[in-house]
């Protein structure tokens, strides 16, 4: 690929494990692409070094987003993927956590998680007010559910997540059509006009007829790669589902009329874990309300006036292996990119084990996620860099 640059701000640091790869929040990173896109179509000559070059002069472009398709999958798997690595960009960051709810949502409204407030994959929720004894309780975001069950009338989604989307633009979004009526489209898709498909195909097509009608942006989705990773990990199905999205993106090429350029991101990459999971040491069941986040990005809700005592057995236990820290650290490291709302900071645990290593920390309330091969959501070069690419129309 050309015209990329070198590495994405501490893409060296957290490879071997040594720091966290933090988001580059100030450069090129998910939470600026869509800016960056719409500066293009309007022409502006504002275009920064980390955007790909097809874009300038841009009278159409179609976003395709691969779902878990991370820049490190990218280079090493090159050969299963020529159409895209040929593309000219290069890799930017993701958002932390590195997870598609949080990922998507600052990619469709431009604003990092501190902004959004989408800030993972499980939030705490409060339903029951402030006087309540209990500690709240776990939503699924993807799901829009808790134990209780759906919480779409209880919690709505456009008023949980405040941000309009692509600035309040009602730009045409290509996504699967099961997705129409879930909680976080209605979160990070509020206003759009959506254009369902059930197979590949259906997306090329859609696409064509929407460019065909003279739509200056489209917006596209596909998760086939992140299904084949959580279900089979980086092995033989990951590299056939990848030759598949190759073709994909080869298919969309071909429909580009002249002057419309076909850009190409991810919200995260992967990391091969398989069966390297593990338990919450034995010690912090005593000292914990809640669990929440992800495997790879395990919040603990603390009980008052345990944080010290949880945060020195998180170390002792599992520091080898992850980073642990405090919500406050985060916050002072940049890690959201800002400063949280006492709402948005309810949302999260107090401490946090952040897999380094190529291991998961479960939840024992989340059975489901015992069964995933491949995952994200730390901070690792892994997880973090995603490749911001394009081609011009043929």
């Amino acid at each position: 690929m050309s015209d990329a640059p070198a590495t994405t701000q501490g893409a060296g640091p957290g490879r071997d494990g040594e720091s966290p790869v933090l988001p580059d929040y100030d450069g090129g990173s998910l939470s600026a692409v869509m800016p960056a896109l719409f500066s293009a179509l309007a022409q502006d000559g504002s275009a920064s070094t980390w955007v790909p070059t097809p874009l300038q002069g841009a009278r159409q472009i179609v976003l395709l987003v691969l779902d878990g398709l991370g820049w490190e999958q990218l280079q090493a798997f090159a050969r299963s993927a020529p159409t895209l690595a040929s593309a000219t960009g290069g890799p930017i960051t993701s958002v932390c956590p590195t997870t598609t709810a949080t990922a998507l949502t600052s990619l469709t409204t431009g604003v990092a998680p501190s902004v959004h407030g989408i800030m993972g994959y499980r939030l705490r929720v409060d339903l029951d007010g402030p006087d309540s004894t209990r500690p709240g309780e776990v939503m699924n975001v993807l799901r829009w559910r808790t134990g209780r069950g759906d919480m779409r009338r209880r919690l709505p989604p456009p008023q949980f997540q405040k941000v309009a989307p692509f600035g309040g633009r009602a730009v045409p979004a290509v996504t699967r059509s099961e997705f129409a009526s879930t909680g976080f489209t209605a979160a990070h898709l509020t206003g759009v006009r959506l254009f369902g498909w059930s197979v590949p195909s259906a997306l090329v097509v859609n696409v064509r007829r929407l460019l065909g009608g003279g739509e200056h942006f489209v917006y596209a989705y596909y998760d086939g790669l992140d299904k084949v990773a959580h279900e089979h990990g980086l092995g033989d199905h990951y590299l056939q589902e990848l030759t598949t999205v190759d073709r994909l993106v080869a298919d969309l090429l071909g429909v580009l009329p002249a002057g419309a350029v076909l850009a190409v991101t991810s919200d995260h990459g992967q990391v091969e874990v398989g069966g390297a999971t593990r338990l919450p040491a034995p010690a912090l069941f005593d000292m914990v309300e809640l669990f929440s986040g992800e495997g790879r990005f395990r919040w603990l809700h603390v009980r008052p006036g345990a944080l010290h005592d949880a945060v020195d057995v998180a170390t002792e236990a599992h520091g080898a292996e992850a980073w642990v820290r405090t919500k406050e650290q985060m916050v002072d490291e940049g890690w959201f990119g800002g400063s949280l709302t006492p709402e948005i900071s309810g949302r999260l645990g107090d401490v946090a084990l952040v897999a380094r290593a190529p291991v998961a920390f479960l939840d024992p309330a989340d059975t489901g996620e015992t069964r995933l091969m491949g995952r994200h959501g730390s901070l690792t070069s892994a997880e973090m860099a995603v490749p911001f690419v394009a081609f011009a129309a043929p």
